[in-house]
């Protein structure tokens, strides 16, 4: 949200907390699918079974040490570029956001089809990153990374949050699903055994048979992991990355 200033007045913002907490419900409908943002205002909301899609780099802190700010800002550039392009890839896409270091995408999912193209986002950003460091080492940057892909299926409430009058808002999803997905991505790639892929078990059982092989069950965590590349992508890295 882009700031547009305005100055604080603290008897308004009093009245505007009193309206919110004190006004009519408002309309929430459950819906089979997510909206368009267009349908949202300040009173209504959207409960909607959706996927969440979240990587974040690990061990990020240390990058600064390994490179000064113009290679690292070449790096998050690279790095947040091509992962905003491939959840943009996916019609279903409906919110992608960048925090930090970390990407992650809220995806309409209506029908299990449509969870296994979420996967296949995840397979697709594994690729990318190997992509990535390939590059990183032709271009002499000494330290690759790895990323951990979080993914995660459930309900979720969809609202219009901001400042009513201002234009500054943004949608708002509440609900497990996002937070499940960054505790995910946060367990991928966070130990020499653990691989960068990491699904809920309700995400795991909406995938396809052949998906589902892909993965193995984290006892400890109660999760499913696995080591899952895009095949096309990888065809392309070991053609053209030699």
């Amino acid at each position: 949200m882009d700031s547009n200033f305005k100055p604080y007045d603290h008897v308004s913002s009093a009245r505007r907390i009193k309206d919110y907490l004190t006004s009519p419900t408002g309309s929430y409908e459950e819906v089979n699918s997510l909206p368009d943002r267009d349908e949202l205002t300040f009173s209504n909301g959207f409960y909607a079974n959706c996927s969440a899609i979240f990587v974040d780099i690990r061990k990020s802190s240390q990058l600064p040490s390994h490179y000064k700010r113009p290679r690292l800002a070449r790096i998050y550039r690279a790095y947040l570029s091509e992962l905003v392009a491939i959840f943009n890839g996916d019609q279903n896409t409906r919110e992608i956001n960048i925090a930090g270091d970390a990407t992650w995408a809220v995806v309409n999912t209506p029908y299990m089809t449509d969870v296994d193209a979420v996967f296949n986002l995840g397979a697709k950003a594994h690729s990318m990153v190997r992509v990535l460091n390939y590059e990183l080492k032709k271009a002499s940057y000494g330290q690759p990374i790895k990323v951990g892909i979080g993914m995660s299926w459930g309900r979720a409430l969809m609202i219009k949050a901001g400042y009513s009058g201002s234009g500054i808002n943004d949608v708002v999803y509440m609900g497990d699903v996002v937070n499940e997905a960054a505790k995910l991505a946060n367990y991928g790639s966070s130990g020499w055994n653990i691989p960068p892929l990491v699904t809920s078990s309700a995400f795991y059982g909406n995938l396809n048979e052949h998906n589902q092989g892909l993965l193995k069950h984290d006892y400890s965590r109660s999760c499913y992991t696995g080591d899952v590349i895009n095949s096309t992508m990888e065809d392309w890295l070991k053609e053209n990355c030699k």
